[in-house]
């Protein structure tokens, strides 16, 4: 029995060390993987932000503008496309994020194209409420870059610990994440006609 105390008492020690370093490194995991979901929710609510600026604005140029129909109806329908995209962080793929991101391109080029043609009304330039609308949407578009970012960095900070080894074995538990990339495309300028 003295022979076999010492095995036993290091086994349990090899044991519960294991189980304390494992704890460790699911609750760090944990930490990240919660800022991760929360950068997200940043993401989705500037992109909220944006959607909700956008009926604003349709219905300010509406009223103040014998306005083309194709294009008011592309920003109404682009729009309603991405608010009924969800996606839930903690499952998210790569196809859900590109299809996420899609919705959103459709909306940008929708917006794009009526403020291109707003500029064919010059009453509706020099409308107090368009103007800031206008404004808000600028100040949100660089709000979702910020949230993109930040999102990028959390998801960079995710990955980085939970594929690192010796953390991935312990943390099969954490798939990587993707990030959000831009679209097919984005590194050319966008040509605007008047």
């Amino acid at each position: 029995m003295k022979k076999i105390l010492p095995i036993i008492i290091v086994v349990v020690v090899l044991i519960g060390g294991y189980f304390l370093l494992s704890m460790n490194y699911q609750n760090t995991a944990l930490t990240f993987k919660q800022s991760a979901d929360k950068t997200w929710a940043d993401v989705e609510g500037a992109y909220q932000r944006r959607n909700d600026l956008i009926g604003n604005l349709v219905n300010t140029v509406k009223g103040a503008a014998d306005f083309e129909k194709s294009t008011l109806e592309a920003v109404v329908n682009a729009r309603a496309k991405a608010t009924s995209m969800n996606i839930d962080p903690s499952n998210m793929t790569p196809q859900q994020l590109e299809q996420f991101q899609q919705a959103q391109t459709g909306v940008s080029s929708a917006l794009g194209r009526l403020l291109v043609t707003v500029e064919k009304y010059p009453d509706l330039k020099t409308n107090q409420n368009f103007l800031k609308l206008q404004d808000e949407l600028a100040s949100t578009e660089n709000q979702i870059l910020t949230a993109r970012t930040r999102f990028n960095a959390s998801i960079e900070s995710y990955n980085g610990y939970v594929l690192k080894v010796p953390n991935k074995f312990f943390l099969s538990g954490y798939p990587e994440r993707p990030f959000f990339k831009s679209e097919a495309g984005a590194e050319k300028a966008p040509e605007v006609k008047f």
